[in-house]
């Protein structure tokens, strides 16, 4: 099993847009296989700071899951200019 820590700034003004996209991401995420569970966390401290921490059986599944179609169509984070910056991802293996 792989835990993925995904780090997101977001842009002032644009936090409700994010937390409104990841739980269309959220829906697809639950419907690809290997899957376990996933959470979004917002920095106490700093308003604009989100973790994404998300459980998968295998880091196969997590890549898969990143480069399906489904992902693709639900993420606008370009589009949107809804983040600050790339994004940064840690991946825990057990």
């Amino acid at each position: 099993m792989i835990t993925v820590g995904m780090n997101y700034q977001v842009r002032s003004g644009k936090e409700a847009v994010f937390e409104n996209a990841f739980k269309n991401v959220l829906t697809v995420m639950k419907e690809m296989a290997g899957h376990r569970e996933s959470h979004l966390y917002r920095d106490v401290e700093s308003s604009r700071s989100y973790l994404i921490v998300s459980d998968w059986e295998t880091r196969e599944a997590f890549d898969g899951f990143l480069r399906s179609d489904r992902f693709a169509k639900v993420v606008n984070w370009g589009r949107e200019e809804i983040l600050e910056g790339r994004p940064k991802h840690e991946i825990y293996e057990r």
